[in-house]
């Protein structure tokens, strides 16, 4: 364990906030390590609103508790990496039932990727200059609550989409931290700026957020498209629309993300045109072409029986057209029974 007097420990954890700008995060802060909302965890965990997600509750006290997770951690480096693309418009693209709409994040290359590798660099330079220290770097890569101790470390405030929300960026970012030994000053918390305003409640297509600050993920269109493994209940389906992996609803209409700014990182521009891709053209893609085309990116780890099964479903939300029917048809014989399902509904909405 490195020693440092507070002086030091104030001067260090303003370098770290300047070499996390140098390697494109937009802000960084620090969090002390103590559980920020263990009993909303608990509480959230106890009503099933994490559905098949059993990771959730297997690492519920390492999740609330880096400490657990990471022995002697001191403190908590959360960063920030801006995300919205450049990319074609988001509401005319869900205005198009015939466009398949992937949400903003999954657009270009795998974020996971991206800020492992610069929280790697950026914990090899604290390390450098520090002259020593522990670290672990996690993005969704280990069981941290990143929204809590995000807030906790004065980045923005857990919005009632429970996402977190910044007043000069919204929230299309991504978040990644630094577990370390390091004894560094804390960040003050940002005020809670959601007010009276419940446009995300009323926004969410399939109703998930159930109440401000509480998300049922089991009707989450993100859970259902990307976590979910089997079949997605029919009652739900209609709501989908067009939405092929995740949903950005309640961001979208978010007044804080008249904000946002638009990202400059070349790898979370939009690959392949899934921006404005048609939903036949996908449902065509071979395995082969899959495999190719969403290596590297998030959607590469849902898998080619997934990704048909979401967009059978959308195809069944689709206007009906000769187009629609064929491709539909061509695969009501997919040796996927997952897949034949999702078709063989789709099919019946169109007749």
């Amino acid at each position: 364990m490195v020693r440092m007097d507070a002086e030091s420990s104030r001067e260090l954890a303003a370098c770290i906030k300047a070499w996390g700008r140098e390697l494109g995060f937009a802000a960084v802060g620090i969090a002390a390590p103590g559980a920020p909302n263990a009993v909303g965890l608990a509480a959230w965990l106890q009503a099933g609103f994490h559905g098949g997600m059993d990771y959730m509750a297997r690492h519920r006290d390492k999740r609330a508790d880096p400490r657990q997770l990471v022995p002697g951690t001191q403190s908590v480096i959360v960063a920030r990496m801006n995300y919205w693309p450049d990319a074609a418009d988001a509401q005319a693209n869900l205005g198009d039932g015939g466009r398949a709409y992937v949400s903003r994040y999954a657009l270009g290359r795998d974020y996971h990727k991206v800020l492992r590798s610069r929280l790697l660099k950026l914990a090899a330079r604290i390390r450098s200059e520090s002259g020593g220290g522990q670290f672990r770097v996690a993005v969704d890569s280990a069981p941290v609550m990143e929204v809590d101790f995000g807030a906790a470390a004065g980045l923005g405030w857990r919005g009632k989409h429970t996402l977190l929300l910044d007043r000069d960026a919204g929230s299309w970012f991504f978040l990644g931290e630094v577990l370390t030994d390091l004894p560094l000053p804390p960040d003050p918390p940002q005020a809670d700026h959601c007010g009276t305003c419940r446009a995300c409640l009323d926004a969410c297509p399939t109703g998930a957020i159930v109440a401000p600050y509480r998300l049922d993920a089991r009707r989450c269109i993100s859970y259902l498209t990307i976590e979910l493994k089997g079949g997605i209940l029919e009652e739900l389906r209609p709501l989908i629309g067009n939405r092929i992996y995740g949903c950005d609803d309640c961001q979208l209409i978010c007044p804080w993300n008249r904000f946002a700014r638009t990202s400059t990182e070349p790898d979370f521009a939009p690959r392949h045109g899934l921006d404005t891709a048609t939903l036949v053209e996908l449902f065509s893609w071979p395995k082969s072409a899959f495999v190719v085309r969403q290596a590297g990116s998030a959607i590469h780890r849902l898998g080619y029986e997934r990704w048909l099964r979401n967009i059978a479903v959308a195809l069944g939300n689709a206007p009906t057209s000769p187009e629609v029917i064929t491709a539909l048809e061509s695969r009501r014989d997919d040796e996927s029974e997952l897949v034949r399902e999702h078709v063989k509904w789709a099919l019946a909405r169109h007749r």
